[in-house]
This record gives structure tokens, sequence and C-alpha cells, in this order.
């Protein structure tokens, strides 16, 4: 934990303190993997982590507010997210390889983050700013290396120039965000996770390239 951790009313965390802010913090993580948001309460993420109400009062207002916590670090984590794309070759097999694994990151980040992920969907849905942002900041991460990746195929005559960037890598980020979170979806329909990957694989270097991928 870097920096300076501060309990509501502004004092200094100790080493203690700051562990016990973690544990609660991981706690509700925990919880919210198996519970419906809306139906933790304080004083059953205390009692799991073992200590007070009034304890977890000391480092967050209430319940969303430790939430959106958790929702930053992992947005911070998202961030990383653009390496998938960003000064990755589209042409030939490397174009396949940047495709795939630019499917395989983002499902493997969605599947590592869904019980935060959909309450930051609910959240921005329901028209909270806070959380909104924090959507937008992890499909960004995507979104603008996308489009560069785009408008570089575009300066050296591989794509229409006619094509908006924008529009093209917004739309796949979109796609991709929300096949990740209906992932287990699928399942219902028969299709099976190595099936998907392909075939998001297909979707995203057509929409980049215009172009099947390379075999």
């Amino acid at each position: 934990m870097t920096g300076q951790v501060r309990t509501v009313d502004g004092r200094v965390a100790g080493r203690r303190g700051q562990a016990t802010r973690q544990k609660l913090l991981d706690c509700l993580s925990e919880m919210l993997s198996s519970s419906p948001y809306r139906d933790v309460k304080v004083i059953d993420v205390a009692r799991r982590a073992g200590t007070s109400p009034a304890t977890f009062y000391q480092y967050f207002p209430d319940v969303e507010g430790a939430v959106l916590e958790i929702a930053e670090a992992m947005a911070k984590e998202g961030a990383g997210l653009t390496e998938l794309v960003a000064g990755r070759s589209w042409v030939g097999k490397a174009g396949r390889q940047t495709a795939e694994d630019l499917v395989e990151g983002f499902l493997t980040f969605w599947r590592k983050n869904d019980a935060i992920l959909r309450v930051v969907d609910l959240g921005a849905a329901e028209g909270d700013k806070r959380f909104y942002k924090i959507r937008m900041k992890i499909l960004n991460s995507v979104n603008n290396s996308l489009a560069d990746a785009i408008k570089d195929l575009q300066s050296r005559g591989k794509v229409d120039k006619e094509i908006n960037a924008a529009a093209v890598a917004g739309s796949l980020v979109a796609m991709l965000a929300s096949v990740a979170g209906h992932q287990k979806g699928f399942q219902s329909w028969g299709v099976k996770q190595s099936e998907l990957k392909p075939s998001l694989t297909l979707l995203v270097h057509l929409g980049v390239t215009g172009k099947k991928p390379a075999k």
C-alpha cells in the first residue's frame, strides 16, 4: 500500500489500521461475488472481517464508499490493458497475435473482476457519474490505443481513410465489454470459451484491418 491512508475524519492510519482497512475491502470484495450489491450491509462486512461497524465507519462513509475504493483500484489495474494494443502490429501473423492477445486479456480481466464490474455497470447505468467515470477509464485504456492503431493503418494506406477510427474503435471496445460481461451466458447457447475467443479475434481483426487474420 503506497501513500498515506487516512480515516474518514482525516487522521493518518497506522500500520494496523491500514491492515484492518484492507481486510474490510477484501471481505467486501468476497461478499460482492456471492451477494447482490444492494444486500451487502456494513454490519455484515464488519462481522466477516472480525471487527465492528464502528471500525468500518472509521475508514469508509458507507458501503458505496468502500465499493468505489475497490473500483478505483481495479480501474488502475485496467489501465494496463492499453499494453495489449499500444505499439503492436496489425499486419500479417503479428496482427493475428495482437487481436488474440487483446481478446484474451480483455476476457481475463473481466472474469477476474466480474463482481466489482457488475456493480460499476449498475452504477453507471443508473447515472452515477463516479461509476461512469471508472467504467470509461477502463474502456478508454483500450479504445484510445485501438483508435491510434487504426489511424496508423490509414496513414499507411492499409485501411480506407473514410473510416472513422474513433467510431470503429469505440464499437469494438463496446462489443468486447458486452461479450466479456456475458461470458457465462454463452454457455447456455452451447458456445464454449474455446470457441468464443477465435470468433472474437476474427471480429476484432476484421474491425481494425478490414481483413481476416492471417493463418
